[in-house]
This record gives structure tokens, sequence and C-alpha cells, in this order.
């Protein structure tokens, strides 16, 4: 009785111990580890989870990947580098997760980029924009979804061209993103057009605007054009401190990500009618695959879509199908996977490019209109991010650090 007793107990103990020791994915589930700063930035970050979820949602009803289901560990990153690398770290190693994805700020997601390299972990960066995470500090194991600030910049450059103004003021939240939204605009619009002049340039810091005084010397400096990267609760106060100054009178305002609804909704009547943007005009996207994500979500949130909605939602699609194609959530075959993986999407069809991890995702290009008491975005066109990537040969220079 004795022997059996003890054997039955080391049977148990045996199992305990596999059971530890057994990756998440060989239990049943596949474990993703999500960080992002949503206390710092709900507006984006409140929909991107919403996105996400009903992503995990329907995958999880149809079966999920590989026969196992889909489970999210999220966790704030308080919007700064070294408690991202923190978490990261921790979702790894205490949480045991397949891979890591998120981040929304440039700055943090460059901090996930280093880890990932540092570690060899994979990590697919949903959100944050800066040209460095998939060009001068890429590596083999960071792939991006979002259009970058290149991106999206070359898709305004043709409006910003086409306007034929000669001094521009530029405005801009002092960090990573904002820093490199500005140079790829002076480059390219110096570039198209030899003669421009950059008569200011004001970059508060980021979530600390002194709008008033940046409208002003904006307007002193008597542009005929303004590029402006602000966003958030940053945007609307410069744009109700410049729409009171006379600011924008009588010049162009090109505008990066002022067309997505989490930016516009807030400013209701007041929103800037004829700036030129990035965006996405969710209740005017007619395609069948755009029509089918709004109706999914709606249902499960009674809400319209917001841009980080996409996103999130774009993130675990993307995910599942590098995986179901990798038939792994090995890390060595996830990057074999996620080079040249093409991933469905509400915006149409996109791919990940095996030359510098970059997801040809585009964006929605046109003016802010008003509509019902309302901004929206009127003359808008998607613009495939395929179209404004620089080519693989171009991409070897940019990224020299990187396979």
């Amino acid at each position: 009785m004795t022997t059996r007793r003890h054997v039955l107990q080391f049977a148990i103990a045996t199992a305990i111990v596999a059971g530890i020791a057994a990756p998440a994915s060989a239990q049943g589930t596949i474990k993703i580890g999500e960080l992002n700063s949503y206390k710092a930035q709900p507006a984006f970050l409140d929909p991107y989870k919403k996105g996400w979820e009903l992503a995990v949602e329907e995958i999880n009803a149809k079966g999920g990947v590989l026969g196992k289901k889909l489970e999210i560990i999220s966790r704030d990153d308080g919007a700064n580098p070294g408690e991202a690398v923190r978490v990261a770290e921790e979702l790894i190693t205490r949480e045991g997760v397949d891979l890591i994805t998120g981040t929304f700020l440039s700055h943090i997601g460059l901090a996930v980029t280093n880890f990932a390299g540092q570690k060899k972990v994979f990590f697919l960066a949903a959100e944050p924009l800066t040209d460095k995470i998939t060009w001068q500090n890429g590596n083999p194991y960071t792939f991006r979804l979002r259009a970058s600030t290149y991106m999206q910049v070359a898709m305004l450059m043709p409006d910003a061209v086409a306007a034929k103004k000669k001094r521009w003021a530029l405005v801009y939240p002092n960090f990573e993103y904002g820093q490199s939204a500005a140079e790829n605009f002076k480059a390219m619009l110096k570039k198209a057009q030899p003669d421009v002049e950059f008569v200011t340039e004001q970059a508060p810091p980021l979530g600390k605007v002194d709008a008033g005084a940046v409208a002003q010397a904006i307007d002193d400096a008597k542009p005929d054009a303004i590029f402006n990267v602000l966003f958030g609760a940053d945007l609307a106060k410069f744009v109700r401190e410049g729409t009171t100054r006379g600011t924008f009178k009588d010049r162009t305002v090109v505008s990066l990500l002022s067309g997505e609804p989490e930016y516009l909704d807030p400013l209701k009547e007041e929103a800037p009618v004829g700036w030129i943007v990035t965006g996405y005009p969710w209740s005017e996207i007619k395609t069948p695959e755009h029509k089918a994500f709004v109706d999914a979500y709606m249902k499960k949130y009674n809400d319209y879509p917001r841009l980080g909605s996409i996103v999130g939602y774009a993130t675990i699609y993307s995910l599942a199908e590098g995986i179901k194609k990798a038939g792994s959530t090995d890390t060595d075959k996830l990057i074999a996977a996620f080079r040249g993986l093409k991933v469905p999407s509400p915006f149409g069809p996109f791919e990940y490019r095996a030359s510098d991890h970059q997801a040809t995702m585009g964006a929605y290009v046109g003016k802010i209109a008003l509509k019902d008491g309302k901004g929206t975005m009127s003359d808008f066109k998607y613009v495939d991010g395929a179209e404004v990537l620089p080519s693989a040969e171009e991409v070897k220079k940019l990224r020299p650090a990187a396979p």
C-alpha cells in the first residue's frame, strides 16, 4: 500500500513539474504578451484593446491557431522605456509568453525593439511610428505593423508640394515620433521644392504644450503653410488656440494623424476644416472587408471603431497568420514566416516585407470636413504602404545593422 501511494505521489509530482516546465503553447493555449501605455494614451489605446479583444474572440471561436486558443496577457508599460523593458522581461520569464507585441509611443517601441534583439524574442511593434524600429535600430526579431512616419509623410507629400508654398512652419511633440516626422517632412519637401524655407519650428514637450504661445509664435513667423504633428490633447489645445488667434487663416495646413477619430472627435464642430491629413474616415469606407469589421465591432461594443481598433485587430490577425504559417511559436520559425507574410485586414490585404520587416498596411489621406456637427474626412483616398516605401536596395543603406 505504501509503495503504491509513493508511486502515485511521484506521478502527481512529475505531472506538476512537467506542467510548469512545458511551454504555454504545449498546454492548449498560445500565450501572447502585450504591453502598452493604456493609462497615458487612452484615446487611442482603449479602442486598440477592443480591436485585439474582438480578433482574439473571432479566432478562438473558429478553433484558435494550430488547434490552440490564443491567450493575451496584457500589461501597462507606464509610458516609460525602463518600465516597458521590465514589463517585457516579466512577460517572458514570469508569464511564459511565446512572443511579445504592442507599444504605442516611439521611444517605448525602440526600447522594446532593443530588448527583443538582446533577448532573441519575437516582437511585433503594433503602433510606434518611428522609422528607426525597422531601419536604423532594426533587428531580426522585430517587425512593425503600422505605417511609419516616413510612409505617412510620403503619403502627404503630393499635396504639400501641390500647395506651392515657400515659407513653412513646423510644430511637433519633442520626442522620437515628432522629431522623426519633422525630419522626414523637411527632407522630402526640400528635395521636391529646393527653394522652400522653414521659418520656425515649435517643439513642445509631449503632453505639455503651451498652445497659445506656440500658435502665436507660428503666426509671428508669417508662414505660408504649417506642418503639424501634434496629436491627442496637445492637438485639441493647438487647434482651439490657433483658431482663436487666426493662425490657420489663409494658410495651408498639412497634418499627421489628425483625421483619426480618436483625435478628431473631441474637437466636434471645432474640427479644422480643410486641413490635409492622414486619418480614418470609418463611416465613409464601403469595402466589404471593412463593412464586415465595422458590423462585428459595433455588434460587440455598441460603438464605432477608431483607428486604434483597426491596429489592435490587425495586430492579432498578423500574429495568428504568422504562427499558422510557421506551424509553431518557435522564434526562428516565426521570423521566417513573417518575412513576406500576407495578412487580411479591414483595409484589405497587406504583407510584411522581408527587406525591413515593415508591413505595407496603408492609410487614408484626405481633408478634414464637418458632417452633422462632427469632424470627418472628405476627398479621401487609401494609399497602399507599398507605394511609399523605399526599395530593398535602398533599405540596405538604411538598415545596416540588421539582416
